[in-house]
């Protein structure tokens, strides 16, 4: 078990690359801000502490979630001027520096690389990879006996050598350090181009005896870092396939993986089948053994077990235990759908509770109402709940049949066991186990027809 720890995240800079009004670090991956990602393994981790690092008024300070204390840089460049904006936050050491930008950093990454420093006794210990193409990231140099000796940025290519460049092992940018040792190492380093580079330390720490080691990882998910949107698809995708197979692990069947968006807070119940083009976003929970999809959002949402749901739309509602939904079907905020419910195809429903077992079918609209178990609302029953100033509700009481096209006028009371007749417009309450009819008298005009054609010539 490692010893207390804090972790200090470097999330200043707006990231003009995004175009956006939107903090970098605060673009969402799966849902989440990138920098929660960070947040949320550092926390998984084990840490005591998080700091973010982040520039006044830069709006990040305004994104962050509870608990995370924050420490302004308000002068210098580089990753070391980020670090020493925060000394007063950490004087003592041990503490991790990590990456508001590389959001797919894991629990387990940050547990091993504490391990690997306690274990050595080390200053500093560098989370490294080895690349194909090594592209931009700074290069691990060693001495002859293996040890860290310096780490070349890449950045300005042209004053790096041939043999620097040709190193394959990079720098993750994922250190732990020892605080007091790191800060006055900083303290001697000098701007190099404008930047006061957090790597510029290690040869001022070399020169004082102090030990340096890495820890190499072969997940190079870390090494992805977002700079722009196209980053943040690409990390969008990793960050998903994680969560999906996360899910499929604990027992969650996915027909059609690259069709589905499942966000980084949704809960999902085993033996739970999500078909082709599934979208659950932000706290949707799915219980065990429910079919979702195809074609189905949710958000926000309570799907409950053994529950059907295909081709709809829900925002903000609760499905219980094998009730149905679909196809083509809209469950709106405050709508609940009891156990054994079916909402059928082209149903809208809003602030509603639909009773156990109760059926509304086909072409519907239920709004702001009441509907008791057992009742059946024919095809095209609607409430009408609004008078044009106030809502009202509607109240269908239990083992209710309405005939199709039935308007119910609320604010109005239908008993339990009552009828509607079909075609009728309800603005009085109808008693249990009554008959409401309210329609005009059917009238035949005889000849019609000839009529319209005599008038036509």
């Amino acid at each position: 078990m490692n010893e207390p720890f804090t972790v200090l995240i470097m999330a200043a800079g707006q990231g003009t690359r995004m175009r956006s009004e939107v903090p970098k670090v605060l673009h969402r991956i799966c849902g989440k801000p990138m920098v929660e990602w960070v947040i949320d393994a550092a926390r998984q981790a084990g840490a005591q502490r998080v700091v973010c690092v982040v520039r006044p008024g830069d709006g990040v300070a305004e994104g962050l979630p509870e608990g995370v204390e924050v420490a302004e840089q308000h002068d210098g460049e580089g990753t070391g001027a980020a670090v020493l904006a925060a000394r007063a936050l950490v004087e003592q050491g041990p503490f991790v520096v990590l990456s508001g930008d590389h959001p797919l950093v894991t629990p387990d990454q940050i547990e091993s690389l504490l391990r690997t420093h306690t274990e050595a006794g080390a200053a500093a210990t560098l989370l490294t990879t080895e690349l194909e193409d090594p592209a931009d990231y700074g290069r691990i140099v060693r001495d002859g006996e293996g040890d860290v000796e310096r780490i070349v940025e890449t950045k300005h290519r042209d004053e790096v050598s041939a043999d620097d460049l040709a190193i394959r092992e990079i720098n993750l940018g994922t250190y732990v350090f020892e605080a007091p040792a790191l800060f006055e190492g900083l303290d001697r380093v000098g701007n190099h181009n404008g930047e006061r580079f957090l790597t510029g330390a290690f040869p001022v720490l070399r020169a004082e005896g102090a030990h340096i080691v890495t820890c190499k990882t072969t997940d190079l998910d870390i090494a992805h870092g977002v700079n722009d949107r196209a980053g943040l698809m690409e990390a969008e995708e990793l960050a998903q396939r994680r969560i999906l197979e996360e899910h499929a692990r604990a027992g969650v069947t996915f027909l059609h993986p690259g069709t589905t968006r499942v966000e980084a807070g949704v809960q999902i119940g085993v033996d739970t089948v999500v078909a082709p083009g599934v979208s659950l976003l932000g706290d949707t929970v799915v219980g065990s053994g429910a079919t979702i999809g195809p074609h189905t959002t949710a958000r926000d949402s309570s799907i409950g077990d053994r529950a059907s749901v295909v081709h709809s739309f829900l925002v903000e509602a609760e499905v219980h235990d094998e009730a149905t939904v679909g196809p083509f079907a809209y469950l709106r905020p405050g709508t609940v759908v009891r156990s054994k419910a079916k909402v059928g195809t082209f149903v809208e429903v809003k602030n509603s509770d639909l009773g156990e077992g109760a059926k509304v079918p086909h072409l519907s609209y239920i709004g702001d109402a009441d509907v008791g178990e057992g009742t059946n609302l024919g095809a095209s029953t609607i409430t009408a709940n609004y008078d044009g100033r106030r809502k009202h509700r509607t109240k269908v009481g239990k083992s209710v049949k309405t005939g199709i096209h039935t308007s119910l006028v609320a604010p109005v009371d239908v008993g339990d066991r009552a009828y509607t007749g079909a075609g009728s417009t309800i603005t009085d309450d109808v008693p249990e186990g009554a008959l409401g009819i309210g329609r005009a008298k059917q009238k035949n005009v005889e000849g019609y027809s000839d009529r319209v054609e005599e008038d036509s010539q």
